[in-house]
């Protein structure tokens, strides 16, 4: 069918409504809730009218849930937690490099001139304080000549070897380089802005993107010598343990240094944030429903690397989405259960649509309605109250529309 044309003049609308709504306030709303009805009767789409109509009660109208079927919640690996108040902790977020202890690195070298005789160790391999490494022969006179074994200085891994069999050495050259490496340097650039709330002793949980989602706990030992202009930031140096030997010199890290806690603080992890900056939401699981989701608006406070601060929409023991909370904002859009069913199979009992109770006066009108239909062959489609909805709506609008116009024309 060919839609209706609605382009009349402002001028007209705005005295056609402002006189009617003056004289005859009652026949006025009826007559044009009637509109919208003699129009579905004509078959005309009302594409444009309802997309001004609606406008007002979509946005005030709730969001309904998604429900989704076992096979849906297994496809986007969905993961929910229990919001509950926790320690929340205030954090400035720095880069930096994992670097090796100055203390903890030795130099193997030789205290008479002669050649390797004898390696024993090589690039990689660990060595114990006082292990034997290599033999040197000795340029002294003798049958054979002196033989001087070389003993590592200390534990740890053989980083560089500058030696091989038969090689001629002298006291001035290095020949192996041994570092320990069971802790290690997180040298992180810490903003300057931010260096006077960090002080000696301050925790930072570390983060090496080239271990994966690996965390290490380090403590702040000591602020650097100098500030990188550049960067316009101080180097402050963490000690951290690597008992597993994961942590190499030059790796990435990213801090997170702990400014402040607070006690009794409800957040939830980040990864359950999702929404634009002006309208974040989260996904919370539906306490009744089985596989049921509803998209709940918050507001935030502060985050941190782990958590976010939650000031309002959510209390303790609901459950947020935090694995596929992302992907849960696609699904629902007609092609799982609808909320009926859904409710329908949890209680028991009939529903409506909209998940009300399907009392007896529901299920005479619907009766009604149906008997109406078939004897009007669908031409009745919009109720009294709706047409009194739609005419409201339809005034508000027009006044809106009104300002703007004066405001124009002023």
């Amino acid at each position: 069918m060919k839609p209706i044309n609605f382009s009349i003049g402002l001028s007209a609308v705005f005295n056609f409504f402002s006189k009617g709504a003056q004289h005859r306030p009652g026949a006025y709303l009826c007559r044009v809730g009637e509109m919208p009805h003699a129009l579905v009767r004509r078959g005309t789409r009302l594409r444009t009218l309802l997309a001004i109509l609606g406008a007002a009660s979509l946005s005030a109208a709730p969001n309904p849930p998604i429900i989704l079927d076992a096979s849906g919640v297994a496809n986007l690996r969905i993961e929910t937690v229990e919001v509950d108040e926790r320690d929340f902790e205030t954090t400035v977020f720095a880069i930096g490099r994992i670097e090796e202890i100055p203390s903890h690195h030795s130099v193997l070298s030789s205290r008479v001139p002669g050649r390797v005789l004898s390696l024993n160790v090589f690039e990689g391999d660990s060595v114990a304080a006082g292990d034997i490494v290599a033999t040197i022969e000795t340029r002294q006179i003798g049958d054979p000549p002196p033989q001087v074994e070389l003993r590592a200085p200390q534990g740890g891994v053989v980083v560089t070897s500058h030696i091989r069999l038969g090689q001629p050495v002298q006291p001035d050259a290095e020949l192996m380089d041994i570092s320990d490496r069971s802790s290690m340097w997180a040298v992180a650039k810490i903003p300057e802005n931010e260096a006077a709330r960090v002080k000696v002793g301050s925790q930072a949980h570390i983060r090496v993107p080239a271990l994966g989602a690996s965390t290490f706990e380090a403590k702040l030992i000591r602020f650097g010598v100098n500030a990188d202009r550049g960067a316009g930031a101080v180097e402050g140096i963490f000690l951290i343990e690597n008992k597993d030997g994961k942590l190499r010199p030059g790796m990435r890290a990213e801090f997170s240094v702990v400014l402040e806690r607070r006690a009794n603080v409800l957040a939830v992890p980040r990864k359950s944030i999702q929404g634009d900056p002006s309208n974040r939401v989260v996904f919370v699981k539906d306490f009744d429903l089985p596989n049921a989701f509803l998209r709940v608006p918050i507001v935030i406070g502060e985050r941190n690397d782990r958590f976010v601060e939650v000031l309002s929409g959510l209390f303790p023991g609901d459950e947020v989405v935090t694995q596929g909370s992302y992907s849960l904002g696609f699904a629902g859009s007609g092609q799982g259960i609808s909320l009926k069913e859904a409710l329908d199979a949890a209680h028991g009992h009939e529903h409506n649509e909209d998940g009300s109770e399907l009392t007896e006066a529901d299920k005479a009108k619907q009766a009604a309605s149906a008997e109406e239909g078939h004897a009007h062959e669908g031409a009745d489609t919009l109720s009294r109250p709706l047409m009194i909805y739609a005419a409201v709506l339809t005034l508000l609008f027009l006044v809106v529309l009104q300002r703007l116009w004066n405001q124009r024309r002023a």
